[in-house]
């Protein structure tokens, strides 16, 4: 296919969801099912289309690009004549992406058409599906940060939208809100990143920035500032991809609909952190890679702790989608960047597929519940749950095989590219040192399969909480089970490699060829060949280690949940605060409230007190002299200068009236005047 093709086929893949999008807002409520098959088939032809532009880009070494002028001035200050562009970049990295993208979405949307059905705003619900879509494919299709940028944020302004879908309930409006100012905090960091690299080099270019990087020309001549540039355009990711210490927003984020927390942590806005890190690997710096993989690593570690104690069945999958990402960026931080986002790829399919697959334990909830007529018992905590395997067999068993994944058992997709994780990371620090990294990632790859087993066995298996309600619980209707077939059948290792112990001689993991860092060696990152032998040297150790830590993980939660050999309660009453820590998710909801929101509103009070008391009191003071002055001055201006003024007129006018009697006209009249008058000053002066 010729490159011109390409590029026409990634903008109408680009653009069908938005024209879905505008089609259901202004027509939605004429056409039949208020349009959810407009949308669906505007996502499946991106996907037909996507599949060709991953087919065809595959199949040759050469990237393609095109650009349209979109903003040209002359003569700017500092950046001299500026010309801000518009364009397409299709690479292996951005082609792959599409189809993850698209095909989650279209199985979304397809699920969406069961699990949404007679919801009050169906048709909106759909429309901003695509939306959403719409703005994550800019984000992996665009050929520059400024574009990066602006679909960033419409992927923000579509999250809040789909979070708060059920905006009359207070939780959800919140949970909205709360996502949408996070993630403004994180993006303005990155706002800051892209303009220190745009003040300096002018464009916004991505292969631009990188060639004049690699000429060993770098921001303001300065190693910091790259590596500043860097970190602060990772606070984007940290905030998109739900990294310590902005990971708050994303378990709250559950209180939109269930087919929207699939969309959400599989293949949208928390896979756009990664896509960033990995678009910009080529010039992150070995400071700045650090930062990012110690980041990964808390972040990892932190959701495992809390996703252990949680019990509603969404959270549980929400705190696994931030231990998980967490994954992925220790993988890009450490340069394991195929291992890492090879685990984007595959964490896509079982985790939509995970929350699809509560969805369905929710939606079959609900309808029993219904029938029950019972308005009280949450149809998402697994405490009230338990025996559904009988009743969704489909569910379960896909249900069993995302778990597998998820926790690394071979023979799955989530082995292969966890185990690359760790293999590259237990490299890395055998070359410099940093063994905390590999300590973690062992640790959480155990965790994992203990918290997501305890999930499986006490929603599907032991005694049901409610025998009569079991009893009419039914499986999800086939539009609904059947992408959780084809999720369940992506989660399993041939569509990757045909080496069910290996990933790096199937397709995925060598297109994601990690790209030759621009960075001037002196600061880059270990080198791809170094590591990539360390990789090799550690593989098996590494293979046999987390087989026997997930198996172990899965080992001790059938003996505390399904054998009840060990008491959860007893293991958590001697936890005791670390336990309450857990459950209470650590407390930073209540730190940062406390901290961050009432010492906002705190200063904002002291700040209105300042300003009534301080500021209004020295204007208002200043005023009350300027009056008092003013009355004094009147008075004075009153009394002595208009007083004076007045008794002069009224004296001149005074003598004026004596003197009219002498001003006749006649002339012997003045004549005798004038006389007499001399006759005065005579005498006057004899007198002398």
């Amino acid at each position: 296919m010729g490159m011109d093709s390409l590029i026409l086929f990634s903008l109408f893949a680009l653009f069908l969801p938005l024209a879905g999008f505008v089609v259901l807002i202004f027509f939605g409520n004429r056409l039949p099912r208020e349009g959810d098959w407009v949308a669906t088939g505007a996502v499946a032809v991106s996907f037909v289309l996507s599949l060709i532009i991953m087919f065809s880009k595959l199949a040759t070494p050469d990237s393609v690009t095109a650009t349209w002028a979109w903003v040209q001035m002359g003569n700017v200050p500092v950046l001299g004549g500026l010309t801000i562009e518009l364009g397409i970049l299709i690479d292996n990295l951005s082609s792959i992406m599409l189809v993850v993208v698209t095909l989650i979405s279209l199985l979304v949307h397809v699920y969406s058409m069961g699990y949404m059905q007679g919801d009050s705003r169906y048709g909106r619900y759909f429309a901003y599906l695509g939306f959403f879509t719409f703005s994550m494919l800019g984000i992996v299709i665009t050929h520059n940060l400024l574009m990066m940028y602006m679909f960033w944020e419409l992927v923000g302004l579509s999250s809040y939208l789909l979070i708060g879908h059920y905006y009359e309930k207070k939780s959800a409006s919140n949970a909205a809100i709360k996502a949408f100012v996070v993630n403004r905090i994180g993006d303005a960091g990155m706002f800051i990143g892209i303009m220190i690299l745009f003040v300096h080099f002018a464009t916004f270019s991505f292969d631009a920035i990188f060639g004049a990087v690699a000429a060993g020309d770098l921001p303001f001549a300065s190693q910091a500032w790259l590596t500043a540039a860097g970190v602060l355009i990772f606070c984007g990711a940290i905030g998109k991809s739900a990294q310590f210490p902005l990971h708050v927003w994303l378990p709250d984020a559950m209180e939109g609909p269930t087919p929207v927390s699939a969309l959400i942590h599989a293949a949208t806005m928390v896979a756009a952190g990664v896509f960033l890190v990995a678009r910009m690997f080529p010039i992150l710096t070995a400071d700045a890679l650090l930062v990012i993989a110690y980041i990964g690593a808390a972040t990892a570690l932190l959701a495992a702790t809390v996703a252990i104690t949680q019990y509603d069945i969404k959270k549980v999958l929400a705190w696994s989608t931030i231990s998980q990402l967490g994954y992925m960026i220790l993988a890009l931080g450490v340069g394991a960047y195929a291992a890492g986002f090879m685990h984007l790829v595959t964490h896509a399919a079982f985790k939509a597929g995970l929350f699809l697959g509560s969805g369905a334990v929710i939606y079959a909830m609900h309808a029993a519940l219904h029938k029950q007529h019972d308005h009280q018992t949450d149809a998402q905590d697994i405490r009230n749950m338990g025996g559904l395997r009988g009743k969704m067999p489909v569910t379960y068993w896909t249900f069993l095989i995302f778990t597998l994944a998820i926790s690394g058992i071979p023979l799955t997709s989530g082995f292969l590219s966890k185990d690359e994780i760790l293999a590259g990371t237990l490299a890395f620090s055998t070359l410099n040192g940093h063994f905390l990294l590999p300590l973690t990632a062992f640790l959480v790859a155990g965790m994992t399969a203990f918290y997501m087993f305890r999930l499986v066995i006490l929603t599907f298996h032991g005694k049901p909480s409610d025998k009569d309600r079991l009893s009419i619980i039914r499986e999800a209707p086939g539009v609904m089970t059947v992408p959780l077939i084809v999720l369940a059948t992506l989660s399993l290792f041939f569509f990757y490699s045909f080496n069910p112990l290996g990933a790096s001689s199937g397709w995925l993991y060598q297109a994601l060829e990690r790209p030759a860092s621009v960075v001037p060696e002196a600061i880059g990152p270990i080198a791809a060949s170094v590591l990539y032998q360390a990789v090799s040297s550690v593989h098996t150790l590494v293979m046999i280690l987390s087989i026997v830590i997930a198996v172990s993980g899965l080992a001790f939660a059938w003996l505390v949940y399904e054998k009840r050999s060990i008491s959860a309660d007893k293991m958590a009453a001697a936890m005791g605060p670390l336990y309450r820590g857990s459950y209470n998710k650590w407390y930073f909801d209540e730190m940062y409230q406390a901290v961050i929101v009432n010492g906002t509103l705190a200063l904002t009070h002291i700040s209105n007190w300042f300003d009534n008391r301080i500021i209004d009191g020295i204007v208002n003071g200043a005023a009350t002299v300027t009056q008092g002055i003013s009355k004094i001055s009147g008075w004075i201006d009153y009394m002595f200068i208009d007083g004076l003024v007045n008794f002069l007129a009224n004296f001149t006018g005074a003598i004026g009236m004596r003197l009219r009697k002498i001003q006749t006209g006649k002339v012997q009249n003045y004549l005798v005047f004038a006389v007499f008058g001399f006759l005065v000053i005579v005498f006057f002066f004899m007198a002398i």
